[in-house]
């Protein structure tokens, strides 16, 4: 789609994630086995067929740069356009801590988005697990008179969101700011489909106002003045991960064939980076129920309701019990492991018991040996 720019949103590590963004940033946090976060914007992105997305950096980046590379996965490595890295290169120097608001790390990449040739700018959440239907959603804005559509849920999240009240006639009224349960209006996901020229215009008068916050300063703005603004509803799955209990839920979720399948359709797949290993072997005696086991695994043990990244080796006589463990974390022979997320690289050692709650599991930070 030529006339659309998408722009991804990767700064945030949010610090009710704990140790799972010590070293990375939540849009480049490991999901489901093989993914990452990211990759559900990148792929809704893509099969819209727009391969032309920024995607806005600050720090703690290595992780999301080594996962993201040039775009290959994503068909966006080109020559001219496809994938750029944004770091906040429009900053003051004195500037050194974190954006005050979205805004403001729009207003970083001013000149990236002054010179993009597309009418449309999409913006995206990198920490949002939903398979949008972006093609659906670009016909729908310009066949309105809308200057910004918003992407919105049909669930009530079980994290403070912001909600739209939307009119009789179709048009957005009201926004309502950090919202929890049900409620008035309509739950935001935070994407947006938005004419360029009224992005620039709101960048512009929020900067000229020295105010940094997307929601409640430009949004609120541009509805006061009169903006026209419009809905859709994402009615298949969908989270913003923005803490463990979140990131432990919708891994769960994934356990769920009718949940795979509403995130996982065949016509709108979800890429991701390439990283082929050998078939997990099962060793006699083992056992795996309601599990995803990702390749390169050894499986010694039992397991039941949880999730395994690749290079996961559990011991013989461990238990695993609605955990999720990633990349090659070793497990030892007769654990006991209960509502635990392991990061990256863990080591647990022989006969040792960890257990959690499904609203408190043990996080165990990278490369921890235990």
């Amino acid at each position: 789609m030529n006339n659309y720019r998408g722009i991804i949103f990767a700064y945030k590590s949010y610090p009710e994630l704990r140790e799972l963004v010590n070293r990375r940033t939540a849009a480049s946090l490991p999901i489901f086995g093989r993914y990452r976060l990211i990759d559900f914007s990148l792929s809704s992105l893509r099969n819209a067929n727009i391969v032309n997305v920024g995607v806005v950096m600050q720090r703690d980046y290595q992780s999301l740069l080594d996962h993201v590379g040039s775009g290959k996965p994503w068909d966006m490595s080109r020559r001219e356009d496809g994938l750029r890295l944004l770091p906040p290169f429009g900053l003051p120097n004195y500037h050194t801590g974190n954006y005050s608001g979205t805004i403001e790390a729009l207003n970083s990449v001013i000149s990236y988005i002054k010179e993009c040739p597309e009418k449309y700018i999409v913006l995206m959440l990198g920490n949002l697990c939903a398979n949008i239907n972006l093609k659906e959603v670009c016909r729908m804005h310009e066949r309105s008179d809308a200057e910004i559509t918003a992407i919105c849920a049909n669930y009530v999240p079980d994290v403070l969101h912001h909600r739209y009240v939307v009119g009789d006639d179709g048009y957005v009224m009201e926004v309502l700011f950090d919202r929890e349960g049900n409620g008035e209006g309509i739950p935001s996901l935070e994407c947006y489909i938005i004419n360029k020229d009224t992005l620039l215009r709101l960048m512009d008068r929020c900067r000229s106002l020295d105010l940094h916050r997307f929601h409640q300063d430009a949004i609120s703005m541009f509805l006061r003045e009169g903006g026209k603004m419009r809905t859709y509803i994402h009615r298949t799955y969908a989270r913003i991960i923005k803490d463990v209990d979140g990131y432990y839920a919708a891994n769960m979720d994934m356990l769920s064939s009718a949940n795979r399948a509403a995130l996982f359709p065949a016509n709108r797949p979800v890429r991701t980076k390439n990283a082929e290993g050998v078939s997990t072997y099962y060793s006699e005696g083992s056992r795996s129920i309601n599990s995803l086991v990702a390749d390169n695994c050894i499986i010694e043990g039992d397991i039941e309701n949880c999730i395994l990244f690749p290079g996961v080796r559990v011991g013989k006589g461990a238990v695993l019990r609605n955990c999720i463990v990633m990349k090659d974390t070793h497990i030892g022979t007769d654990c006991r492991l209960d509502y635990v997320i392991t990061d990256k690289k863990v080591t647990i050692s022989s006969g040792l018991t960890l257990t959690g709650s499904p609203k408190l599991p043990v996080v165990v930070p990278k490369e921890s040996d235990l």
